[in-house]
């Protein structure tokens, strides 16, 4: 399996050649075969890719996230097919009944608690009972609103009182970033699967294009969570991004084993469709645990 998240700074040309992803700045050339990439992080926008080299990443399911001005990603590119029975799947996508969703969303927030719950465990923090507390009262389809209820007190517990999530800080920036790198693997994955990223089961927003991916990634927001607290140091610098980039590669815990993250969320976004699709049993969905 591909798991290599390649994080580009500097100027520099990028080529396809014979399987490999060539990389030429002003004194160096550097190859990476395609078979061992994941994800492609534009850090800088004084890039010229290859026409050839867009299409091989499509082909492979390469992700390409884009960065603006200020390096904070702004878009992906995405294959159009990610799998041969792309339209079987989006028929599949489209017949999802409202119970089922709900259940699998349920399950989803439970998760996405419990981890917040854990992260807190871990240092200490007295509000870590208070969620642990509150994974059994969510309810089918979260009508209860138990989700953004942890998030108040996860965040207030980890960031202070005076913490905004909408604040434009380098707090929140550091955030998001992870965030958008997490969300493009879960796109990846969903792409790859041949449903459609832009039919959620949760987050609905007409104007969102990857609702989907945003409801599969919330248990493992807290992966980013745990980066930002151990490296952001009061400024959003370049180690705290490259500590960011690298999220693929932290570790998990998984049905016994050590898998790298990028892992772990291709086989939990798998098992969150089969749910869906009723080939197994909601419960059945595989828990985790962040290193």
């Amino acid at each position: 399996m591909s798991f290599r998240t390649i994080f580009i700074e500097s100027q520099c040309r990028c080529s396809y050649q014979g399987g490999y992803m060539v990389v030429r700045k002003e004194d160096e050339t550097s190859k990476v075969h395609l078979s061992e990439v994941s994800s492609v992080i534009l850090q800088t926008q004084q890039v010229y890719l290859s026409a050839y080299l867009l299409s091989e990443f499509a082909k492979n399911k390469i992700s390409l996230v884009v960065s603006d001005e200020k390096h904070n990603p702004v878009g992906q590119y995405l294959p159009l097919y990610g799998a041969h029975n792309t339209s079987k799947r989006i028929v599949e996508q489209l017949r999802w009944g409202e119970p089922i969703k709900k259940r699998v969303w349920q399950h989803v927030v439970r998760d996405k608690i419990y981890h917040q719950a854990r992260f807190l465990e871990e240092r200490d923090y007295d509000e870590a009972k208070i969620l642990h507390g509150a994974i059994p009262e969510v309810r089918s389809g979260d009508t209860t609103n138990r989700e953004a209820q942890a998030a108040r007190i996860y965040f207030t517990a980890l960031f202070g009182d005076g913490f905004n999530r909408n604040a434009e800080i380098p707090l929140n920036a550091a955030l998001n970033y992870g965030y958008a790198i997490l969300l493009s693997m879960v796109n990846r994955e969903i792409v790859s699967r041949g449903y459609l990223t832009q039919c959620g089961i949760c987050h609905r927003n007409e104007y969102n294009q990857f609702n989907l991916a945003c409801d599969f990634m919330e248990p493992f927001r807290p992966a980013v969570d745990r980066l930002v607290v151990d490296f952001f140091t009061g400024d959003f610098d370049v180690d705290t991004k490259r500590a960011l980039a690298d999220l693929a590669n932290k570790g998990m815990v998984y049905k016994g084993g050590t898998y790298r993250l990028i892992s772990v969320v291709s086989l939990y976004v798998q098992d969150c469709l089969n749910a869906l699709n009723k080939k197994i049993a909601v419960d059945d969905i595989e828990a985790f645990e962040i290193l």
